[in-house]
């Protein structure tokens, strides 16, 4: 009995491996749509070909930053041109959520700390820095099932930058991998 066990054992743990190994965008190779929330940016779409196990996905973003530094005094200087800025977040689905292999995800960057003291996009360090909006140029989407287990990465360009409000399709360009 015990040799019979061990292969069907085994094959489970196959076919569910080879489940995961087949992880995509639901429909297969459709990008997933964005928002771009002034400084904050959303992806959504959904995903198939999972396993068992909880779902966490990532995104990461690079932005523009456009932002207004502030002196001591009061006074404004508007239009300083900081270095980009990257922002994250995650959104974690528990394995009862997966329908068949598939669920939507719905994952959204945490703003970036505001005002910055000593900013360094500022003429000086006791000036502060207020970023007033991100123009969003790339997002990388990630999945791990389980936590830790890379099973799919969605790299997205938009060109142009983003404004904000949704991402028009047409500016969005993904490779999958």
């Amino acid at each position: 009995m015990r040799t019979t066990l061990i292969p069907v054992i085994a094959g489970l743990t196959a076919t569910t491996l080879a489940l995961a190994a087949s992880v995509h965008l639901k429909p297969p190779n459709r990008n997933p749509t964005f928002a771009d929330n002034v400084l904050i940016l959303n992806a959504a779409g959904a995903i198939a070909g999972l396993g068992n196990g909880d779902v966490v996905v990532g995104l990461t973003a690079q932005a523009d930053v456009k932002s207004t530094c502030t002196n001591q005094g009061g006074n404004v200087a508007p239009g300083q041109n900081p270095a980009p800025l990257t922002v994250t977040g995650a959104q974690i689905i528990p394995e009862d959520e997966l329908k068949n292999g598939t669920t939507p995800f719905n994952v959204s960057t945490q703003a970036p700390v505001t005002p910055i003291a000593g900013a360094p996009g500022c003429p000086n360090p006791t000036w502060t820095e207020s970023i007033d909006d991100l123009a969003f140029t790339s997002g990388v989407i990630t999945v791990e099932q389980p936590a830790g287990v890379l099973v799919l990465t969605v790299s997205c360009k938009f060109s142009p930058p983003t404004g904000n409000g949704a991402v028009p399709a047409t500016s969005v360009s993904c490779t999958v991998s």
